[in-house]
């Protein structure tokens, strides 16, 4: 298990001890390796190329939007050219676990019954439990390896799953982690921008524009919580509306039909260009913040407060890699001032404001708010959030469950809630009922008990007065 800071070479650390003991005693497929997305899936592909290439290395990918296997071998083999190259039993597979997971529920056409070395890149991220939780996955997988290899799990920040993991690991394993008083790169320079959030979209317009004037060879990359932002902010990267000007806006969404192909290649397309600085500002959600490796990324701007911590120190650490120098900005609105607190904890370190002339932001304010508000009557345009639906439609069927059932299923579920809501707010309403009628009750004992002591208290008060008069009439009757 090792954990090291991002960009300080963990994919070679697995790469060139898995290349040594290849050599050895070559054959296929002598190792597997996991890795939560595809953009990353193709990196550590790339760079076992480059340094197996003396080898003779034959590596494979599989990754979503690549095709899906048959049961039938003779018609997988022509069907799918994914499943021919792994009938080849290549060196090295890697692999996203849904897609391999997939494979091995629905094709015979290969076996890692053999395999010396599994690795899990970020593996805080594939062990973590979530919205996207591989652990069924991760199970048809280690059901299929043997029990007699040498696992390996690398990570750029340390969780309390791979803590527990490596307490109950029944043989002893070997752990390094990279002490350091701070948790990102000395090289990075973190700086906050404090926006309101009406205006958050001018700030970044404003950004961009600023470091692209000032440096032409310096590319960006903008993270973003949601895809249909993505979309957004590509336009308002471009104001001007310049076709030869296109940004790249890079999502996560499910691809497995044919057009998810196109889609794959258009995405790998678009990546490469922005890694041969063709583009020069990459707009993408979390699933570009793990282990892209682009070194003329200079600066990393978070459009959005990253809700924890490990998700910022992913997010940062696309810059400042292999000792190089980079700047990270992330814009803070008046509802985030936790969240940077919880990040500096984390870090260990504080982060430097970053100041800039509220004049030209200004100035440019009423042209991004028309451009946005254009960009999102396109979009609801195109069904862009119907389109989602369908691919999630897609992947029940590849899952083999059945989406009407499972929208049925969710409607009663939602109804379920719904009726628990309605009775936990009509037992707090009777709740609150009986105490206001107990407080009432109180109240009116209260006033009753002033009442009694005031009439006392009135009569005592009339006795005394009275006790005088009575007894001077006695006296003069004689």
């Amino acid at each position: 298990m090792g954990c090291a800071k991002t960009g300080s070479g963990k994919t070679a650390a697995f790469v060139l001890p898995v290349l040594q003991k290849l050599s050895e005693d070559p054959y296929g497929i002598f190792c597997l390796v996991l890795t939560p997305t595809r953009e990353l899936a193709y990196q550590i592909a790339e760079q076992f190329r480059v340094l197996g290439k003396p080898l003779g290395l034959k590596d494979c990918i599989i990754v979503g939007g690549m095709g899906t296997l048959s049961c039938d071998r003779k018609k997988c083999l022509k069907a799918c050219p994914l499943a021919l190259e792994l009938s080849r039993k290549p060196h090295v597979v890697i692999a996203t676990p849904g897609r391999l997971a997939d494979h091995l529920r629905s094709s015979s056409t290969f076996s890692l019954q053999k395999i010396k070395f599994l690795v899990l890149d970020e593996a805080d991220r594939l062990l973590e439990q979530g919205c996207t939780d591989f652990t069924k996955d991760l199970e048809v997988i280690l059901a299929a390896v043997p029990a007699k290899r040498q696992t390996m799990l690398f990570s750029a920040t340390l969780t309390d799953t791979l803590n527990e993991l490596k307490q109950i690991s029944m043989n002893k394993p070997f752990f390094w982690e990279s002490t350091s008083e701070v948790r990102t790169v000395e090289q990075l320079d973190q700086r906050y921008l404090l926006v309101p959030e009406k205006v958050k979209d001018a700030y970044l317009v404003h950004l961009v524009q600023m470091f692209q004037d000032e440096h032409e060879d310096w590319s960006i990359i903008i993270f973003t919580n949601t895809c249909n932002l993505t979309w957004v902010l590509q336009e308002l990267s471009d104001p001007e509306h310049d076709a030869q000007e296109v940004q790249l806006s890079l999502c996560g969404s499910p691809l497995h039909d044919e057009a998810g192909e196109q889609k794959m290649a258009i995405h790998q397309t678009a990546l490469a260009k922005f890694k041969s600085s063709v583009f020069k500002i990459l707009i993408a959600t979390d699933v570009a913040a793990r282990g892209l490796d682009i070194p003329t990324v200079q600066v990393v701007i978070n459009h959005n407060t990253p809700g924890l911590p490990k998700i910022y120190i992913h997010r940062v650490g696309r810059t400042a890699r292999a000792g190089r120098h980079g700047i990270a900005i992330t814009l803070v609105t008046q509802y985030d001032i936790h969240l940077v607190h919880t990040i500096e904890e984390q870090i260990k370190m504080k982060l430097q404001e970053y100041s800039v002339e509220e004049g030209d932001v200004l100035s440019i304010l009423t042209q991004v708010n028309v451009v946005r508000r254009e960009c999102e009557i396109r979009l609801e345009a195109t069904d862009f959030d119907e389109k989602k639906e369908i691919n999630k439609r897609k992947q029940m069927i590849l899952e083999g469950k059945d989406p009407d059932l499972e929208e049925q299923r969710r409607a009663e579920l939602a109804k379920i809630k719904k009726k628990n809501g309605e009775f936990r707010s009509r037992v707090q309403q009777t709740l609150q009922e009986r105490q206001q009628l107990r407080l009432q009750r109180k109240l009116q004992k209260r006033k009753r008990q002033q009442q009694r002591k005031q009439a006392t208290s009135g009569t005592e008060s009339l006795a005394l007065l009275l006790q005088p008069a009575v007894g001077s009439g006695e006296q003069e009757m004689p």
